[in-house]
């Protein structure tokens, strides 16, 4: 199963309609800028910021290590306490498992929380197929659902529209307000609060599983979480296999640099665990719990070169220092996963065929490696991406094979190499204007002057001035 938005359009296509679209990317580099800036302060705030990083890595490299280990133990504590844990090896699995319980339920109206997880196995179309009405509840979500669009960013969904967008997407749906951010805010809340109290199914994704305890934590400021997770009668969680942490320890360290990283605050409004069914004597909680732990391809990239992106936890921080996301948008990438992380998680999770041109779309400029909390080298994977697609994959442009080729044959011979100096004016002059080269390569010359080369080359240079001496 894909989980790109739309794979049947060229990334070109969708990059240029990223650059063509001056409202977004308007939208966009605020939103970069601000959130680039509470992240630094936050870091600031926190004291030793490099140290905390390095526990961070520590602590998810640990887990990635030792996986199956506590995956059995979560899998053990949940167990326990009354819950169900299905492990799913691929999108159709997890789909075809969560169907099954709505089916056993009769549930007909479900409600979600933010959960990229989901979005990657496409559970709304295959609940809705079931005949399911899913309301997504995360205020972002609800709007881009509302929308029938895909989210362009990883915590901040609906970050390429502005409250009048907003307020023309509601008014669609019966809104007779304004645009004021606190009366649609207001709308908003009101029409969801009809959807928690009469859903039959709660369906959350997971920051962090508490493998000791057999929690579950979510990380939220809207409450949505706890109402998804409090008021209906059954509930459940899906989780990447490795969003998983040893114990509460682990989890304050990780929570609080997501927080930072993510919006600038020391904690979001609501930080939440729950695990299991509902306790004896207690009014809320889900009478049915299941936990799907989902692989897609991602016990494949354990051991591998790529094993770090694994450490990843969603902080979207690579995303809001990314020179290329400030200029395309999320939706270019094709991907849920958009930005640094998603062009190096898409080609592992769905394939080169569908996702070889991410790893190009960078700068290499290290802003997303500096940026990550928990210290995963994106720009040196981007870098890996690349050599696996030429080198292993040979999927590489045939003209640009051949060139290379050619290069690699010219460049070796002294005697080649200085025939090719001296014809490369000459060969240039068709495509040149002003001494500049201005058509045959729109990808460079479209954005950038490329000179045209000179017919003294270096070496008759330094052959001239030593006959002059």
């Amino acid at each position: 199963m894909s989980m790109g938005i739309r794979l049947d359009e060229k990334f070109q296509d969708r990059r240029k309609d990223g650059i063509d679209n001056p409202f977004m990317r308007q939208a966009v580099s605020s939103a970069q800028n601000r959130l680039r800036d509470v992240r630094l302060h936050a870091a600031e705030e926190l004291g030793d910021w490099e140290a905390f990083r390095d526990h961070s890595e520590e602590i998810r490299q640990h887990v990635l290590e030792h996986l199956d280990y506590y995956l059995y133990q979560l899998s053990e504590n949940i167990s326990k306490r009354g819950g169900n844990v299905f492990f799913a090896e691929t999108p159709e699995e997890a789909n075809r498992y969560i169907r099954e319980v709505v089916r056993a339920k009769n549930a007909k109206h479900i409600v979600k929380a933010k959960s990229m997880v989901t979005e990657e196995i496409g559970l709304n179309d295959a609940l809705q197929a079931e005949g399911c009405m899913v309301v997504e509840s995360d205020l972002g979500e609800w709007i881009l659902q509302l929308d029938h669009e895909p989210p362009s960013h990883i915590i901040a969904p609906a970050l390429h529209k502005d409250r009048n967008a907003v307020h023309k997407t509601f008014t669609t749906h019966g809104y007779e307000g304004s645009n004021d951010p606190t009366e649609l805010g207001r709308y908003a809340r009101r029409e969801l609060r009809k959807d928690f109290l009469k859903a039959d199914v709660g369906i959350t994704g997971c920051n962090f599983a508490i493998a000791e305890s057999g929690a579950v934590g979510l990380v939220t400021n809207e409450g949505n979480g706890r109402m998804v997770t409090s008021l209906p009668d059954t509930v459940i969680s899906v989780m990447g296999m490795e969003r998983i942490v040893p114990s509460y320890e682990e989890f304050e360290v990780l929570v609080n640099m997501l927080c930072r990283s993510a919006v600038g605050q020391r904690l979001t409004s609501y930080i939440t665990t729950f695990a299991g069914t509902r306790g004896h004597g207690e009014v809320d909680g889900p009478e049915e719990f299941h936990l799907v732990i989902v692989d897609n391809k991602r016990s494949g990239i354990l051991g591998t070169q790529f094993q770090s992106v694994l450490q990843c936890i969603r902080c979207a921080s690579c995303i809001n220092v990314c020179p290329v996301y400030r200029h395309i948008g999320g939706h270019a990438y094709g991907s849920i996963y958009s930005g640094p992380i998603g062009a190096v998680l898409a080609p592992l999770l769905d394939g080169y065929e569908n996702y070889k041109e991410l790893p190009y779309a960078s700068s290499l400029c290290g802003a997303c490696t500096e940026a990550c909390p928990v210290k995963i080298p994106l720009h040196e994977l981007l870098i890996e991406h690349r050599r696996v697609i030429v080198e292993e994959k040979k999927q590489s442009p045939f003209v640009e094979r051949i060139a290379m080729k050619g290069f690699a044959v010219t460049s070796s011979s002294p005697f080649l190499f200085e025939a090719a100096e001296h014809i490369a004016p000459y060969a240039s002059s068709p495509f040149t204007k002003a001494g500049q080269i201005d058509k045959g390569l729109p990808a460079w010359t479209d954005s950038k002057d490329l000179p045209q080369p000179a017919k003294q080359t270096v070496r008759d240079w330094f052959k001239k001035r030593g006959d002059a001496k």
